[in-house]
């Protein structure tokens, strides 16, 4: 059973990979551009909220299997959520790749996928750049920052 479920989650990482969603800029909405020096992994996110729901997220960069494919899934996630459930959905991904149960797993959607990343922590701050960007959004950040 196990094994089957894995597989289901690489088809879903990868699936997000090949085909990601929300990918590309749109002009005049708010930007924050994440590099993770260590990996290599550089995304730009955007987030537009409108009457205090997120009403679109996007994302563009460079980076590995898990870095892009999570940017997707994040985007798919948040869209349509109250600014309040989507920084929730945020922590509880979080939670989820340090390995502990977050508080709703259900509306993790296919972030669920990264269950296991926690078993490869150096893949941690891949699967969490674009959360973290997006995250930092929907606080009131933008522009440039260089993640250590």
């Amino acid at each position: 059973m196990a094994h089957s479920i894995s597989e289901l989650y690489n088809q879903v990482i990868n699936e997000h990979r090949k085909y990601p969603r929300n990918k590309g800029l749109i002009e005049g909405y708010k930007t924050l551009h994440l590099k993770n020096p260590s990996c290599g992994d550089d995304v730009t996110v955007q987030v537009s909220v409108k009457d205090g729901k997120v009403a679109d997220v996007r994302h563009d960069g460079t980076g590995c299997v898990i870095c892009c494919s999570s940017a997707s899934v994040m985007s798919e996630v948040l869209i349509g959520k109250t600014v309040e459930e989507a920084s929730e959905i945020i922590d509880d991904f979080y939670e989820l790749i340090k390995g502990n149960v977050p508080k709703d797993e259900d509306r993790l959607g296919d972030a669920i996928v990264y269950v296991n990343i926690h078993n490869f922590p150096p893949r941690a701050k891949c699967a969490t750049l674009a959360w973290r960007a997006a995250g930092a959004l929907l606080l009131g950040d933008e522009g440039e920052q260089t993640d250590e």
